[in-house]
C-alpha cells in the first residue's frame, strides 16, 4: 500500500485552490471545474467540490466541518515561509514554535477552516527520518 493524496472537500474549489496555489508556491492541476490538485513529490493534495460527494455517496462528506485532521508540508525554512504567508493568511494558530518530537511548526487555517502544519525537521533525528 502507498499513502498517496489526501482530498479536501469544499464549497469553494477555486478559492481554495488558489490559497493552496500561493501557500505552498505549486500550481495546481485541474482535472474539472470541481476537482484539482496540488502535486508534491511526496504526496498530492486533491480539492474536490460538493458536487464530487454524490459520486461516492451522498452525504458522506461535507465542506469546512474537518476539526480533526492536520495536513502536513515539508518546507525549508518555516520562519522565512511564515513571514511570506503573513500577508495573506487570516487564522495562524501557532506561529513557528519547535515542538518536543523536532520538528519547527507553523500551524494555520485556510480559508474553509481546515488546519495546516508547514513544518522544518531541527533535531538530528527529525532531519534524518526527512532525509530521504
Amino acid at each position: 500500500m502507498n499513502f498517496v493524496s489526501i482530498r479536501i472537500i469544499t464549497g469553494d474549489v477555486p478559492r481554495l485552490v488558489a490559497f493552496y496555489e500561493r501557500a505552498t508556491g505549486v500550481r495546481a492541476v485541474w482535472a474539472t471545474e470541481d476537482f484539482a490538485e496540488i502535486a508534491t513529490p511526496r504526496a498530492t493534495l486533491a480539492i474536490a467540490g460538493t458536487r464530487t460527494v454524490p459520486l461516492f455517496t451522498p452525504g458522506s462528506a461535507r465542506p469546512a466541518e474537518n476539526r480533526s485532521v492536520i495536513t502536513e508540508f515539508l518546507v525549508d525554512d518555516v520562519d522565512r515561509v511564515h513571514r511570506e504567508l503573513s500577508d495573506f493568511v487570516e487564522d495562524f494558530v501557532t506561529e513557528p514554535t519547535t515542538m518536543p518530537w523536532g520538528n519547527r511548526s507553523l500551524l494555520f487555517r485556510d480559508p474553509d477552516g481546515n488546519l495546516v502544519n508547514f513544518f522544518t525537521p531541527k533535531s538530528p533525528a527529525a532531519v534524518e527520518k526527512f532525509a530521504s
